[in-house]
């Protein structure tokens, strides 16, 4: 089940990130140890994190997932191994936010694009998934919230 629509204005917010191009068949394999990774990363730096942790595609999800696992971070963190230092810019998004568990993501997608079109919006290529409730907090996946979130194009 997903949410309304709603339009969102970011503000600029730091971000730690590690960038990942995988195949999509392999995306299970490497979102967990990235994320592992880059919590670590973080904590070794001292630096705190400001919220739920999110990946940004950088360009729409097909055979290839070409993203970024991140989370937002107090102050700046120095790039070491695959860490890298980043920000999500200030912008105007379409956003809902799915309940479920993580197989459902696709189906979500497929219906907030959907829904995006019926409203006459139009999107720029990429898009943000923000995990604020998954396993790390409820063994029920029915309690899970993704946010999935897309760049509106200026008008």
């Amino acid at each position: 089940m997903i949410e309304p629509l709603r339009i969102v204005q970011t503000r600029p917010q730091l971000t730690a990130m590690i960038p990942i191009t995988v195949p999509r068949e392999d995306i299970h394999k490497v979102m967990g140890p990235g994320l592992a990774e880059l919590k670590a990363a973080v904590a070794a730096q001292h630096v705190a994190v400001t919220g739920p942790w999110f990946t940004h595609h950088v360009r729409n999800p097909g055979e290839v997932f070409d993203f970024e696992i991140c989370l937002p971070v107090a102050t700046p963190v120095a790039p070491v191994n695959r860490l890298k230092p980043g920000q999500w810019s200030a912008m105007n998004i379409v956003q809902t936010t799915y309940h479920g568990g993580y197989e459902g993501l696709g189906g979500a997608w497929g219906e907030f694009i959907g829904m995006i079109k019926a409203a006459g919006h139009r999107t720029v290529d990429g898009l943000y998934e923000a995990y604020l409730v998954g396993p790390e907090e409820s063994a029920d996946t029915n309690a899970w919230r993704t946010v999935l979130s897309k760049e509106l194009v200026e008008a």
